[in-house]
This record gives C-alpha cells, structure tokens and sequence, in this order.
C-alpha cells in the first residue's frame, strides 16, 4: 500500500519562505516521479511542479518558476518543495503525489498516489 505523508505548511508572510516534504512508503521510490500540486479554495487542483525518477529533470508551473524548487532523496524516500518569495496567490493546500513511472507529467490524471495535502497560508 503506497502511502504519501505532506508537512511543512504554515502561515507565512508576503515574501517569506517554506519548505514542503513528502514521505513516501510502499513501493520503489526511485521508480516513480513525483509531483506537487495545489487547490485553492473554489479553484481546481493545479499542477506546480515535477521531478522525474533521477532528479535530474524537473519542470514547474509558470506561476513558480525562479521562486519554488523541487528535489527529492531517493535513499530517504522523500521529495521536497523549496517555496521562496511566496505571495498570497501561493495560498492553497499543496498536495504531493507520486506518478505512474519515472517520467515527468503535468497531468493529475497521471498521478496515482496523492498525499492527504498541508494547508500553505500567505499574508499580505
């Protein structure tokens, strides 16, 4: 049973920093890429950004480019979101999910395995 965990999400101000993680647990990690999305509230999920099984690619939503960084440690298990210069149209619950094989993809539709989300609040 694949099981996503997403923490790191707080209240930040207008320009502030966060940092996301997600565990994961069940299956190869390596094997798969991963992602993070986002919803706020009256709004469909959103794609913002990706990392494909290596680490080595990765891709963002044009609404995060220069400002959020996606990694992950596939000896821990982990995939992480760096979240800097936030602004308050970053506020959402931020979701990280695990896709169908290594290669990157913007599409929920391709994810499999989605975490429970961390609320990511931003003041103006």
């Amino acid at each position: 049973q694949v099981q996503l965990v997403d923490s790191g999400g707080g209240l930040v101000q207008a320009g502030g920093s966060l940092r996301l993680s997600c565990a994961a647990s069940g299956r190869t990690f390596s094997n798969y890429a991963m992602g993070w999305f986002r919803q706020a509230p009256g709004k469909e999920r959103e794609f913002v950004a990706a990392i494909n099984w290596s680490g080595v690619i990765t891709y963002y939503a044009d609404s995060v480019e220069g400002r959020f960084t996606i990694s992950r440690d596939n000896a821990k298990n982990t995939v992480d979101l760096q979240m800097n210069s936030l602004k308050p149209e970053d506020t959402a619950v931020y979701h990280c999910a695990q896709g169908r094989t290594g290669v990157v993809r913007t599409s929920t539709a391709w994810y499999d395995y989605w975490g429970q989300g961390t609320q990511v609040t931003v003041s103006s």
